[in-house]
């Protein structure tokens, strides 16, 4: 575990999943038995490890990356590292034969996370990248919703994320300050684009088109030693995406927001026949012979609850923690080959998407997403055909600045 110092390392990665999965006995596997997991934690902090490992009962520890990838007792590396150092580590452990579970995004740019995908594959290993929201309570519900025809024929989706992230000044910051430098990795479209790509795509279908504004609300933060910093990321976006069967999705993306919403985030969802509102646990709906029907009047106050007018989905089943369900599914796919859908190369797809959303701000238009595969990626023209695919990178999909675009040096 490479980086599980880290807040979502640790918090969620350790804490919440591997240490959860190892207190409750293991995995189940398909024949009824189990499968326990042992870590070792990887970082470059000695005493931090020390401390984390002390505390928690582990036994291993090491800020030796290359040892511990040597060691064939170690069979799966898990990668929290920030970013920028991710792909390097994570080609490290393909060389080293491991199969290998990352946080997203797996690279800093499209190539660099397709040449992963290519390198997995060649070297015939398993490879897994976190889905977490779909692990949500909120999103489970949805995609039952879905499963069931509830909406009829979906129109359109739209979306917000976000809160207050203190500048650092009076409060100090409740995220890192890289995530506000674009030269280490930052900004809330690298971060949250790739989880909008999996989602939008595993419950509405392949995202088609970017149309993205990104902002540096706040220019200026404080860091974790007090001192003043140029924020040169951008901490909100505003983004459509066109999805295939003529969904439109309007996703809100920002760490310079107060909510004034039930969570931190909300989907709502509206179908010819039905409407929901989910969000990381809630899911309201709305069916079509519950609608009722608003008139628009300036001239008089409204004293119509709409609140009241929906109704709360029973959940119908416990729902464990997202990552720990993630890692189970993944701990199978080493172990007993159970399927896994989510790997390098969609990865590969959400860095895309950021990186295509970059471009779209900066160049002030839509852009169209390619297929991708492992070979690379193939244009759909407008009567739907596909062309072969070709070894082109986001540069060429959507002009010269997008190649630069995701790691800042064409803000």
């Amino acid at each position: 575990m490479n980086g599980a110092t880290g807040r979502m390392g640790y918090r969620q990665h350790l804490v919440r999943s591997i240490l959860a999965i190892r207190e409750q006995g293991g995995v189940l596997l398909a024949d009824g038995t189990r499968v326990q997991v042992e870590p070792i934690l990887v970082g470059r902090s000695e005493a931090k490890l020390a401390e984390l490992a002390a505390k928690h009962g582990i036994e291993h520890y090491t800020t030796n990356l290359d040892e511990a990838l040597a060691d064939p007792r170690w069979q799966i590396y898990a990668d929290f590292l920030v970013t920028k150092a991710r792909a390097a580590a994570i080609k490290k452990a393909i060389a080293a034969g491991k199969a290998i579970y990352t946080e997203k995004p797996t690279a800093e740019s499209f190539e660099e996370a397709l040449e992963l995908a290519r390198l997995a594959q060649a070297a015939g290993i398993k490879n897994g990248v976190v889905h977490d929201k779909l692990y949500l309570p909120g999103l489970q519900k949805l995609k039952r919703l879905i499963d069931s025809g509830f909406f009829g024929r979906i129109l359109s989706v739209r979306g917000e994320f976000g809160y207050w992230v203190f500048e650092g000044d009076w409060q100090p910051a409740q995220r890192p300050s890289w995530n506000y430098r674009a030269e280490d990795g930052g900004g809330i479209i690298v971060d949250m684009f790739p989880h909008w790509s999996y989602v939008l795509e595993n419950l509405f279908g392949r995202v088609e088109s970017v149309y993205a504004q990104a902002v540096t609300h706040i220019p200026s933060r404080v860091d974790e030693q007090g001192d003043e910093y140029l924020a040169t990321a951008d901490d909100a976006a505003y983004a459509v995406f066109e999805l295939e069967g003529g969904v439109v999705a309007q996703l809100n993306s920002s760490w310079t927001v107060r909510v004034n919403r039930d969570e931190l985030v909300e989907f709502q969802v509206d179908g010819t026949h039905g409407s929901a509102v989910v969000g990381l646990f809630g899911c309201k709906i709305q069916p079509r012979n519950a609608t009722p029907k608003p008139v628009w009047n300036p001239d008089l106050a409204d004293a119509h609850d709409y609140d009241a007018d929906w109704i709360e989905s029973p959940g119908n089943q416990e729902f464990e923690n997202g990552f720990k369900t993630q890692w189970e599914e993944f701990i199978r796919h080493v172990v007993d080959d159970a399927p896994n859908h989510y790997d390098f190369l969609a990865g590969a797809r959400g860095v895309l998407l950021a990186e295509l959303g970059l471009a779209s701000s900066e160049q002030g238009r839509r852009i169209e997403l390619p297929i991708v595969t492992l070979e690379g990626v193939a244009q759909t023209d407008a009567a739907g055909s596909t062309t072969a695919p070709g070894a082109a990178d986001a540069a060429s999909i959507a002009g010269p600045a997008a190649s630069d675009a995701l790691t800042g040096s064409a803000r």
